[in-house]
């Protein structure tokens, strides 16, 4: 964000929030959302709860047909007609872009299997090179924008793997293809006249504006609409270059993250034991508390030791992105802000823990329930559906397991008398088809 979202959001970033989700979105709370990609989606800056809008499906057309209106309507908008012309020359549908926009994959990996990927020792060997050899330009842009070098890195090697894989496919094809027949057609069409937009500023040739089957480009794979708003010229050559300038990108990044609340010398969490009889009602994002509150409830350090003092009156949320019987974090307003850049919580821990694997940190202490089975995506729908049907009011049957549908599943656990964490399990699913 790229989503500067998507995965995750903003670029990304804003929210990301739940655009076209590259290689790189997840979900929230164990079994995410969406998988976090390899690459994610910037959207624009908006709360990353904002609830997601559901386009309609314009009945297909011809392509030839398609492209005339947005032909008339870009001239109209102040696109040059021979830049339009040449941005579209040859441009036909691409069969793999619909394809890859229709595909809903019916199992999602547990959030233990992404950060494994996420966070390999050749991700954080590459990245603490990157640091070293781009050490002049984090040193100007942490001091122009007050973003922390190690979260910049870590978007960076999460997005493109540090600019070697941003992409391949035409943007301007791509973005086509959807605003003539995707599932989101508006969204499309909006990014695609940011596109052009960025093509009639002489930003990059047509023919180099290259990233994923979504659109999102770059090394830091912002979407046009966030590139237009966020992108800097930090090399000063005259050009915003997310492609080929590593400044240009890293600084682009990080006005995002400035622009969408970044806190200079905030960390974005820590790693918590909770006691015993711990309440897991409250580890819900709606919630939020000091760590001075959070500490008199019992939280400790993952060790064992006091939470620290210095952030006693920062407001804090409590995570548990395998259930309780996984690790918890403690949460601060900088990961929500890398969650602006996508919108996964998944994608927002690898960035957190990722970032403090460069400087020899970031290990989690406390064991992943890696026997759990993560429901499918049908199981999650019907699960949606049985929820919906017994009164509990999941906010919709969709497959992704947002905020609604946990506070759903909250409900049902504090009947059953079970530890309420909101997190669905094939367990519940089968007491839920019992009832």
């Amino acid at each position: 964000m790229s989503h500067p979202l998507h995965r995750r959001s903003g670029i990304h970033l804003l929210a990301c929030a739940s655009l076209f989700c590259l290689t790189a979105c997840a979900d929230t709370q164990a079994i995410a959302e969406a998988e976090p990609s390899q690459v994610a989606k910037p959207v624009t800056l908006q709360p990353a709860t904002a609830p997601v809008m559901v386009e309609p499906v314009i009945v297909a057309r011809s392509f030839a047909d398609w492209r005339a209106d947005f032909r008339a309507e870009a001239l109209a908008k102040g696109i040059d007609p021979a830049l339009f012309d040449q941005a579209f020359d040859g441009v036909t549908p691409d069969p793999d872009v619909i394809k890859a926009d229709r595909s809903q994959p019916e199992f999602s990996r547990p959030v233990w299997t992404y950060l494994d990927g996420a966070l390999s020792s050749q991700r954080v060997a590459s990245g603490q090179r990157k640091l070293e050899e781009q050490r002049s330009n984090f040193d100007g842009i942490e001091q122009r924008y007050g973003v922390d070098r190690h979260i910049l890195a870590a978007i960076w090697g999460l997005e493109s793997n540090f600019g070697q894989n941003m992409g391949s496919r035409s943007v301007i094809r791509s973005l086509a293809t959807l605003a003539h027949e995707g599932r989101r057609p508006v969204f499309a069409h909006d990014q695609l006249l940011g596109a052009l937009d960025i093509l009639q500023h002489r930003d990059i040739q047509p023919e180099r504006m290259l990233g994923s089957w979504a659109g999102a480009m770059g090394q830091t794979q912002f979407i046009p609409t966030t590139y237009n708003q966020y992108a800097v010229d930090f090399d000063q050559d005259g050009r915003r270059d997310i492609w080929y300038s590593a400044a240009d990108a890293l600084a682009s990044a990080a006005h995002y993250l400035q622009q969408s609340g970044w806190q200079t010398g905030q960390p974005w969490g820590q790693e918590v034991q909770l006691p015993s009889d711990f309440d897991y009602a409250l580890a819900d994002t709606s919630i939020r508390k000091s760590f001075s509150e959070w500490s008199s409830l019992g939280v400790r350090s993952a060790t064992g030791n006091p939470l620290p003092t210095n952030l006693g009156a920062q407001p804090a949320t409590l995570l548990l992105p395998a259930g309780h019987r996984g690790p918890a974090f403690l949460v601060l307003n900088n990961f929500r802000t890398i969650m602006r850049y996508n919108n996964s919580t998944s994608y927002a821990l690898a960035i957190g823990l990722l970032s403090q694997r460069f400087q020899g940190g970031g290990k989690v202490v406390a064991s992943w329930p890696t026997e759990d089975r993560p429901l499918s995506r049908s199981e999650r729908i019907e699960l949606q559906t049985l929820l919906t049907a017994q009164g509990f009011e999941p906010g919709g049957i969709d497959g992704i397991i947002g905020a609604n549908t946990r506070n759903a599943i909250r409900r049902v656990q504090q009947q059953l008398s079970s530890p309420a964490d909101g997190y669905p399990t094939p367990e519940l699913l089968e007491q839920l088809r019992r009832r």
